[in-house]
């Protein structure tokens, strides 16, 4: 999915390119600057794109640079086509080139608030019900911190205490609590911020796809075991294909990530997650990738919990994971018969330094039984 969307970009990215040279060209300054000479005035665009393209590779990478180029071209060409219409309407062109100058504010403008977006924690509530005897229960969920990205663990800390202000009973992290790209320190940092919760049945984890890391323990410092390690040390329940039976009331059960399966180490299906436990009680699961809905249902599962998705991340892409099938769901809470779906946008970033299809959070569950 990641890998048809990157591929997208850059293929994007440099057809942008061209366009906004062209775009450029059309500027009054330029063509003054040019003293009308059409090489000049070519010349001039692509050192002007280039140098808009190089000062935002250096200051966000490459893939950032490529999401700012294609905004700009996406809203250069509305604008054209409104202006085009205006100049239509009126009869008369226009005496500079508005239409730029719009789309240049516009561009900065909506991705400024992408970033906030992205770079900004903020609170999702959801409430569900069941006819099981669970009483209530309140859950905070975390998804895709990605350690390393918009906080380090020291930044981490901080939003554990604005979590920890909600009195969670329990609180749940459904995978990608680390990257590939951070540091060990931040590692331990961030879970040892996670042994500061206060609740009243503890902390549960499940990995995600990046936890692991793709690449060797060399290259950030640590792999998984190390992880694993850090997080019992803090009081962290670290689950896969495990169940819990918490208060005699409720179940926990922790999935091992889909990407697990894949590299052959194995993952048990929704029918044997469930087999032998009470079905009486209500069932929460934690799964990173959001995927198997029908067969959850059919395990007759109550919740289930997921990130990986990070929203969509971008318009219109979060919408592009159902559409191909790839996610069951790509954010917010769904019920299907008896069973509830929540998947988070997550409370962080990873490569895309904004979000304009949804925001960072963590969510709120309060769930009412019986």
């Amino acid at each position: 999915m990641w890998a048809l969307i990157f591929g997208g970009l850059l293929v994007g990215g440099a057809a942008g390119l061209v366009y906004l040279i062209s775009r450029f060209y059309k500027f009054f300054w330029v063509m003054r600057a040019s003293e009308g000479k059409k090489w000049a005035r070519i010349l001039i665009s692509t050192v002007m794109v280039l140098a808009i393209v190089a000062v935002l590779w250096g200051a966000m990478g490459s893939m950032n640079a490529i999401v700012c180029v294609l905004h700009l071209v996406a809203f250069w060409i509305l604008c054209d086509f409104v202006f085009w219409g205006i100049k239509k309407w009126q009869g008369r062109a226009f005496g500079r080139y508005y239409a730029g100058m719009c789309a240049l504010v516009l561009t900065v403008v909506y991705l400024s608030v992408g970033f906030v977006l992205a770079n900004h924690v903020f609170r999702t509530g959801y409430a569900v019900d069941s006819e099981k005897e669970v009483g209530t229960l309140r859950i905070v969920h975390i998804a895709d911190s990605h350690v390393g990205t918009t906080f380090d663990g020291e930044g981490f800390a901080e939003y554990v205490a604005q979590m920890q202000a909600e009195n969670p009973d329990i609180v749940v992290i459904t995978g990608d609590y680390v990257d590939d790209d951070t540091k060990r320190q931040d590692m331990v940092d961030a879970c040892r911020a996670l042994g500061t919760f206060k609740t009243t049945y503890g902390v549960y984890y499940v990995f995600g796809n990046h936890d692991r890391g793709y690449y060797s323990a060399d290259y950030r410092g640590f792999d998984g075991d190390d992880l694993i390690a850090e997080l019992e040390k803090n009081g962290v329940i670290v689950l896969e294909d495990e169940t819990v039976l918490l208060d005699n009331r409720f179940y926990v059960i922790g999935r091992k990530d889909r990407s697990e399966a894949e590299r052959g180490r194995g993952r048990a299906s929704a029918a044997e997650l469930v087999q032998g436990l009470d079905a009486d009680k209500y069932m929460i699961v934690l799964d990173h990738q959001p995927g198997e809905y029908e067969e959850l249902e059919e395990a007759g599962v109550d919740l289930v919990l997921s990130g990986h998705t990070h929203g969509g991340q971008l318009l219109p892409v979060n919408y592009v994971g159902e559409w191909t099938g790839v996610n069951a769901k790509t954010y917010g809470l769904e019920r299907r018969g008896k069973t509830d779906f929540v998947v988070t946008s997550g409370i962080s970033d990873w490569a895309i330094q904004f979000k304009t299809g949804c925001k960072s959070e963590y969510v709120v569950i309060d769930i009412t039984g019986k």
